[in-house]
């Protein structure tokens, strides 16, 4: 089925047949999405190719390991070396791109990454959809295993890298795919969120806050993605929302037909998490269902936010069928997923952990986990507000009191970014002087080669140092553990 061409975009399909191609061409497949797609596809039986401007490990390594083609840069010779059946284009590509010019000149079929997982994947399957805009990897990680631990052999797509399967996808032959459900746009010619593609028959919303500042107008074009999601739903589909966001709660009981069940940690809902016991190993809680049936669990992380979101997945997979004990089985064996909590090295006394937090939710969430686990060390957080949102002072407040629960804290200034006006840009000196005020040792810096002496040499025995940034950071880790290696031998 193809979508009238009312904007000279090519033969973009809507829906296309497993078995019906034989040979795909991702364009933008370095990407971490696309890159796992396209190992993915080659696993289902596809001949794959891709091209991508540049290709840098870990990628251009994983990518050449599944046996997958990379031209560089991008060009329209790369479509006749690839002779594709269908295009895949990534939402990092433009319609100016010469690829994406020589598919539209071509009248080739090409998918949106969305809509071609949607319809080659998913289909076919049981599509368990993680949204919100908290959480999505980790939980989405984590149902996955579940499933798997279970023995139903499940297909899975998340945002990280899996510690317990040392990948972000996991191609099975049993009934269900989980998948991360992006609320991002989905490519240069739909601007809708990706996760409507997804074909979702059971769902969770982990949170609804404001988020994406780049693409959505405000808080209520935001809830619009999710209002949208929960129309995508059967009938007779399941949606477990969180009852600590209200609005979320409103939102999905509006719009959706199937079946709603609440969770939250520690407050009333159909399914309530409660009673953590925090140590070095995790954390060990209950979770009561609304049969009456109370179950205790080990959970080998920290933090409120990760038992809340335990908790939905614990309603998601009793409303597939799993018996609290599997499931409980999934809970104790997970490893995590990288750079969510990921201990990057120990060094002299000295721990680093590696996490993606951005959003001045999961700043503060993730600090607070630290605090739970590592309760009498000194907690020294180093954040990079580098994202869209993030680099904006829409949430000025809110990052002025997101670390409260840290000892020392080094904030970076964002470098300039053309879509971020003067007048909008995050004022890190006015946050650095407010967390100072409340007795916090606090400073900001420009330059990673600043930040990472002064951490190196500033950190003592016994410390943890939390790095957050949903990007490189400039190498701040590895030159950080580079440093104390130097220093402490």
């Amino acid at each position: 089925m193809s979508i009238p061409d009312e904007t000279n975009n090519g033969n973009i399909l809507a829906d296309i047949a497993p078995g019906s191609v034989t040979r795909i061409h991702l364009v933008g497949v370095a990407g971490t999405g696309m890159g796992a797609f396209a190992g993915m596809l080659k696993a289902a039986g596809y001949t794959v190719t891709g091209s991508d401007e540049n290709v840098y490990p870990p990628m251009s390594d994983m990518l050449r390991e599944w046996g997958i083609d990379v031209y560089t840069p991008y060009a329209p010779e790369n479509i006749e070396r690839a002779r594709p059946d269908l295009v895949i284009t990534g939402n990092v590509i433009r319609r100016v791109n010469p690829e994406a010019t020589a598919v539209r000149s071509r009248g080739l079929p090409q998918m949106s990454f969305p809509a071609a997982f949607g319809a080659l994947i998913a289909a076919e399957r049981h599509s368990v959809v993680i949204a919100g805009t908290h959480g999505k990897t980790t939980t989405s990680a984590l149902m996955g295993h579940v499933l798997a631990e279970a023995g139903l052999d499940p297909t899975f797509l998340v945002g990280g890298v899996t510690l317990n399967y040392g990948g972000n996808y996991r191609l099975g032959k049993g009934p269900h795919v989980v998948v991360e459900g992006d609320e991002y746009d989905t490519a240069y010619w739909d601007k809708g969120p990706k996760f409507l593609h997804y074909r979702a028959r059971t769902a969770l919303l982990t949170s609804v806050e404001f988020d994406h500042a780049d693409i959505y107008r405000d808080m209520a074009h935001y809830e619009s993605a999710f209002e949208k999601l929960g129309g995508t739903l059967p009938a007779d589909g399941w949606l477990g929302v969180a009852a600590s966001y209200p609005r979320a709660v409103e939102i999905v009981r509006a719009t959706t037909k199937a079946r709603v069940e609440t969770y939250a940690w520690d407050r009333d809902a159909d399914y309530r998490g409660h009673d953590a016991r925090f140590s070095e190993a995790g954390a060990r809680f209950s979770i009561d269902a609304p049969s009456g049936q109370s179950v205790e669990v080990m959970l080998p992380m920290s933090g409120f936010h990760n038992l809340e979101n335990a908790t939905g997945v614990y309603a998601a997979a009793r409303s597939l069928g799993l018996t609290a004990e599997a499931i409980a089985r999934g809970f104790a064996t997970f490893k995590g997923v990288k750079r969510r909590q990921e201990p990057r090295g120990e060094i002299g006394g000295v721990l680093v952990i590696d996490d993606f937090a951005h959003h001045p939710t999961a700043v503060r969430e993730t600090i607070l986990a630290l605090r739970q686990r590592y309760p009498t060390r000194r907690l020294w957080a180093v954040f990079e507000p580098r994202s869209n949102t993030s680099r904006r002072n829409i949430h000025q407040e809110q990052y002025a009191h997101a670390f409260d629960q840290a000892n020392v804290v080094t904030i970076r200034l964002p470098e300039p970014h053309d879509k971020v006006p003067i007048d909008q840009q995050l004022d890190v000196p006015a946050i650095v002087t407010a967390i100072a005020g409340r007795g916090i040792e606090a400073s900001g810096h420009a330059e990673v080669t600043e930040m990472v002496p002064l951490v190196a040499e500033g950190a003592r025995k016994g410390d943890v140092i939390l790095v957050m940034s949903n990007g490189a950071f400039g190498g701040f880790i590895p030159s950080l553990l580079a440093a104390l290696t130097k220093r402490f031998g």
